[in-house]
């Protein structure tokens, strides 16, 4: 059983700023990337952040220079800094992992967190 807790979402005034967190645990073997995604009301699930193993990461063009994704391979966790934060960035933000939960079983699979909840007052 793999689970994926978010947390530090909240209520703030534009051009604050936010620190959210992802914990990932449970029977993984290897996380092989971990990323952050948002889905704003009426729209589309969109992925704002990505950190696969080795690489270097990637964003959205709509978050550029104001996000910064990190991981903590010890902890099985990743953090999304979130500055400069406007009111279209409202959305709930979800953390997934791509991970093996056996050694010398390479498929991958995509777990999800269950959201937190980002709202930016204008």
């Amino acid at each position: 059983q793999v689970q994926l807790v978010e947390s530090g979402g909240g209520l703030v005034q534009a051009g604050g700023s936010l620190r959210l967190s992802c914990a990932a645990s449970g029977n993984i073997f290897s996380i092989n990337a971990m990323a952050w995604y948002r889905q704003a009301p009426g729209k589309e699930r969109e992925l704002v952040a990505v950190m696969r193993s080795g690489s270097r990461p990637s964003y959205a063009d709509s978050v550029k220079g104001r996000f910064t994704i990190s991981r903590d391979n010890g902890k099985n966790m990743v953090s999304l800094q979130v500055n400069s934060l406007a009111p279209e960035d409202t959305a709930v933000y979800y953390c997934t992992a791509d991970l093996t939960l056996h050694p010398g079983d390479n498929r991958e699979f995509r777990y999800w967190g269950q959201g937190t909840q980002v709202t930016v007052s204008s």
